[in-house]
């Protein structure tokens, strides 16, 4: 059975001025199906551009990221976007939602890019991340911690094999963080998909199957 994403020897670097700033420097890593890890470290270590390369949305400098045998940049710009949109599942700290759609609408998105609408699924979606009865309401019209449960059910809208999450908890307070948490490792463990988050929280980073600790661009 080929590895379910891993990647070997990754660098990525910006060009800060006349500095080159090395952001990764050689990470190689597997991750197993159904696992949920979880990087953690300071600010700037570089956890969030390893998520965006592993997750086909960054491409690295050098080396390589294989998700179920596939190079996923060795494809061409339409295969990885299918790629993204079909096998990978996205939740942002900032939650990205489309302010004019209602939360059905939101959650639908993903669907109707690759062609299809998927309305009840997107209701049992939003049932599943207890937003059933808020289906019809604007973003504006929900709390931070319900805004990020529709952003977690657009996630989930084309059952991706992989879930990946930037600080998702970042803009909430603790209390709702932590039910975001639960609800994510729920979802994963539920419908076994392989969940992948960054967190600065030491303490969340405990939750998963794996804590992964970044420092200067190298997992330690």
């Amino acid at each position: 059975m080929s590895q379910h994403l891993s990647a070997r020897d990754l660098h990525r670097s910006f060009q800060m001025g006349k500095r080159k700033l090395e952001v990764l420097r050689g990470v190689s890593l597997e991750i197993n199906p159904g696992e949920a890890v979880f990087l953690c470290g300071a600010s700037g270590a570089g956890k969030s551009t390893l998520l965006y390369t592993l997750a086909g949305l960054e491409r690295p400098g050098a080396g390589s990221v294989l998700f179920e045998g596939t190079d996923i940049y060795a494809q061409g710009e339409a295969a990885l976007a299918r790629m993204r949109n079909s096998a990978f599942g996205f939740v942002f700290q900032a939650y990205h939602l489309l302010p004019e759609l209602t939360a059905l609408e939101n959650v639908m998105v993903p669907a109707m890019i690759a062609g299809s609408s998927k309305r009840q699924a997107a209701e049992e979606a939003l049932a599943r991340v207890g937003l059933g009865e808020r289906l019809q309401h604007l973003p504006a019209e929900l709390s931070g911690g319900e805004q990020q449960r529709v952003a977690i059910a657009r996630a989930l809208i084309n059952a991706p094999r992989v879930l990946f999450a930037d600080e998702p908890t970042g803009n909430l307070d603790s209390t709702t963080g932590e039910t975001i948490i639960q609800l994510l490792l729920g979802l994963a463990r539920d419908e076994k998909r392989t969940l992948i988050v960054v967190t600065h929280d030491a303490e969340l980073a405990t939750r998963g199957d794996r804590k992964l600790v970044m420092r200067d661009g190298v997992i330690v």
